[in-house]
């Protein structure tokens, strides 16, 4: 799938993003997903999200995968990472759905928050670019949207999705 206007707004946005397929293959990730995990972008594409969770996690990261399929979406689920240097770090999933023109699910779009930089100014920065990311995509929607092909239209719809649901969080609660 081509960078879309829409996809250019994660591109190296303060969260971890990922997009997977419906059986978990990473299909594509930002920069700071790559980076924090400690692994160049071109070794991350491809590969299980299971590669990125330590085998005493991989229950966890099942259940969250079975809770998407059920339900279209994953939120503030916790779950421990593995980097590329085989530290570990709590993490905080969100995921939403991505779908075709007919409602068939293609894939999530997930975003991944690192619990251990959860500080008020990660937090700040965090809202303020949900806010602008939200800004961004009704830009695109009013001026872009009605000229966009499908699969570009999947892409905006699947995105603000997460953005929206990315609003809603309550950092301060998660920082208990």
């Amino acid at each position: 799938m081509p960078q879309t206007e829409a996809r250019k707004t994660l591109k190296d946005a303060p969260i971890m993003w990922r997009r997977i397929n419906s059986i978990g293959v990473i299909l594509d990730c930002n920069s700071t997903y790559a980076a924090n995990l400690g692994y160049v972008k071109s070794e991350i594409i491809g590969k299980s999200i299971f590669e990125h969770v330590p085998k005493e996690s991989w229950e966890d990261m099942n259940n969250s995968l079975k809770i998407w399929f059920d339900t279209g979406k994953v939120s503030d689920r916790k779950i421990t990472f593995k980097k590329q240097n085989g530290e570990t770090f709590s993490g905080l999933l969100q995921a939403t759905s991505l779908y075709d023109e007919n409602k068939n699910l293609l894939g999530s779009n997930t975003v991944i928050f690192d619990l251990k930089q959860m500080t008020d100014e990660k937090i700040n920065e965090y809202q303020k670019f949900f806010k602008e990311s939200n800004s961004k995509l009704d830009e695109i929607k009013v001026k872009e949207y009605d000229q966009l092909d499908k699969n570009s239209k999947s892409e905006y719809d699947g995105l603000k999705e997460m953005f929206e649901m990315l609003s809603r969080i309550d950092f301060n609660e998660l920082k208990k």
